[in-house]
């Protein structure tokens, strides 16, 4: 049966920045088809993993800042999940920031900061992580884009450039890893109602505009990504290699 194939009995998944908004709805939605997770962020994701040992399923939850992390500290993350889960199974490289500012005025810092979190973690992550799927021969990567994946935006020079190559090592990584039966594709959420989007949301002019090219005529939020996070985590998506998958409610075509 179809609904089968989209299961995720058995499995074990990885989700960062999975203490509150499209993390922790990733997290819930895989626990829900049936994975055990794990929840990496930089504060305890206790709400997220009370909802998972609800559902019946193991969590393991492991505190990391990854703007400070080594990439030995990222192996090793990884290798904490297979030592007290028994496997791996899904990556979701969710975490991320966003740190607005005009071009002559954004600081090095907040560039270093938006790199480290946004693209060099998730680098580091999906190698450790791939180097135990090529060894089983399976494995799902899901990492987060964005619109600013396809577009310049405003004010977000470090978050555009992070968000274009996560859309690039997606397809890069899908490359490489397809033949070993990993598959590496990206979601790219449209504008949703989370955090980092509240300073957007409280700017009534700004807001206007944004609704205004949305054809769904509302903001995203955090549960219209369950779907499509389950659908790449299963087996469902096994002949798909390096997509950019929008949730945009439209944005993208108007």
């Amino acid at each position: 049966m179809i609904l089968d194939s989209f299961g995720l009995d058995g499995k074990v998944a990885v989700v960062t920045g999975s203490s509150r908004g499209l993390g922790q709805a990733a997290a819930v939605a895989l626990a829900e088809a049936g994975a055990d997770v794990a929840l990496i962020d930089r504060a305890p994701a206790t709400e997220t993993a009370d909802a998972i040992r609800a559902l019946g399923r193991a969590v393991r939850t492991l505190e990391l800042d990854l703007i400070a992390a080594t990439p030995s500290e990222l192996e090793a993350a990884i290798a904490t999940v297979v030592e007290e889960l028994g496997r791996v199974d899904i990556l979701v490289n969710n975490a991320g920031i966003i740190r607005r500012a005009p071009l002559l005025e954004h600081s090095a810092a907040d560039w270093d900061d938006v790199l480290a979190i946004n693209l060099d973690a998730v680098f580091h992550l999906s190698q450790a992580a791939a180097k135990r799927f090529v060894t089983q021969g399976s494995g799902k990567i899901i990492n987060i884009a964005s619109m600013l994946s396809f577009q310049g935006g405003i004010l977000v020079p470090g978050y555009t450039a992070s968000k274009h190559a996560v859309a690039g090592v997606t397809k890069a990584f899908a490359n490489e890893l397809a033949v070993h039966g990993v598959n590496v594709n990206a979601i790219a959420p449209g504008y949703m109602a989370t955090d980092n989007t509240a300073q957007l949301r409280a700017d009534v002019e700004r807001e206007a505009s944004i609704l205004a090219r949305i054809p769904a005529g509302r903001w995203g939020t955090p549960a219209d990504l369950a779907g499509p996070f389950v659908f790449l985590a299963s087996s469902a998506s096994d002949y798909l290699n390096g997509a950019i998958i929008p949730v945009d409610g439209g944005w993208l075509v108007r």
